[in-house]
């Protein structure tokens, strides 16, 4: 007997049947990285080089813990929901995330926060908070963005070498657009910094919409 697929994956995940592409990276002829085979898809508008991933979605197995990039940039570039594909829940107060409760952090958190996690909608974060173990464990809050902006990426940083290849480090960071080191990363997943905030009742949000 075939083993069962699961009932929910979201629409970020990874699956198995999307490989990674295999590129080799080399020095851009304006200085900073490129592919060595790159085309026009392989960069961003603020020219970022960007990881490439088979589009296969639903093929093989879902990889929980494994963020397809081309998914993740469209959820966050056009506020999809990270768990449907569909519209995020936007009502006057903002768009609606679901982030790690972090309030002693800074004064005024979560004004300012940078999430590589996309918004959500409404029903998926209900789902989200039964289903998912770690959201069901508390430590998230349900937030309202009025604001928020596409301001940087996450990825693998490279740095130079005097062997005529970039050199490939261990390092993963979130490196902003405009900045000299944005032209050493391979982004795996976008960056928005989160404003006009307000930490907002799951319960009482699901409860107005039914």
């Amino acid at each position: 007997m075939a083993p069962s697929r699961p009932e929910i994956v979201p629409y970020i995940a990874a699956w198995s049947g999307e490989q990674p592409h295999r590129r080799q990276v080399v020095y851009g002829p304006r200085g900073g990285l490129a592919f060595a085979d790159e085309t026009i898809e392989d960069r961003d508008q603020h020219g970022v080089l960007w990881n490439g991933r088979a589009m296969r979605r639903g093929a093989g197995r879902p990889a929980y813990g494994d963020v397809h990039p081309a998914r993740q940039r469209v959820a966050m570039e056009h506020l999809l929901c990270q768990v449907c594909g569909h519209a995020a829940h936007r009502d006057a107060r903002g768009v609606l995330w679901l982030i790690e409760d972090a309030r002693g952090e800074w004064d005024g958190w979560p004004e300012g926060l940078l999430t590589t996690h996309p918004p959500v909608c409404l029903p998926c974060a209900g789902m989200a908070v039964r289903m998912c173990p770690h959201l069901a464990g508390g430590g998230t809050l349900a937030v309202r963005v009025r604001s928020s902006d596409a301001c940087a990426v996450y990825g693998r940083v490279w740095s130079s070498s005097p062997f005529g290849q970039p050199l490939r480090t261990a390092a993963r960071d979130v490196v902003a657009y405009g900045t000299a080191a944005a032209r050493w990363v391979v982004a795996g997943q976008l960056v928005r910094s989160l404003h006009d905030c307000t930490v907002v009742d799951l319960q009482a949000e699901l409860a107005a919409c039914t």
